[in-house]
């Protein structure tokens, strides 16, 4: 029995199964989690420097820890700004595999229907 056939009338059963099975894939979803994720972990990274940044400048008092503490600041924020254009990137990638993968799916579907409706001609039929 196809898969379509299975998980269209089962409810929460048809659910589990898909689940199961990996008829349907739930990274699509959980991906949206894990770019939050690491967007908060950039985040961290990014208060992280700014927090050093300051502590270097409080170290000692005078015009050389502030001018040392300056470029970390700035060298901190690009890099966390590098990190977080690249996790976007990552986790787009993921998004436009899976996309792919359902589109694919559809696809089949689609054709698997058709083929069901209209049986092809054989050639000796002809």
């Amino acid at each position: 029995m196809p898969a379509a056939k299975r998980s269209a009338g089962g409810g929460s059963a048809g659910l589990i199964w898909d689940l199961l099975t990996f008829d349907r894939l739930v990274t699509g979803q959980v991906i949206h989690l894990v770019y939050w994720a690491g967007l908060g972990v950039i985040a961290l990274f990014a208060f992280s420097v700014v927090g050093a940044a300051v502590g270097l400048a409080l170290k000692e008092p005078g015009l050389g820890s502030i001018l040392l503490a300056f470029p970390v600041l700035i060298a901190g924020l690009l890099a966390a700004g590098a990190m977080a254009l690249l996790w976007r990137a990552f986790c787009e990638f993921y998004v436009a595999i899976f996309r792919i993968s359902d589109d694919l799916r559809s696809l089949r579907q689609s054709h698997e229907a058709e083929s069901t409706i209209m049986p092809r001609a054989r050639p000796d039929e002809a």
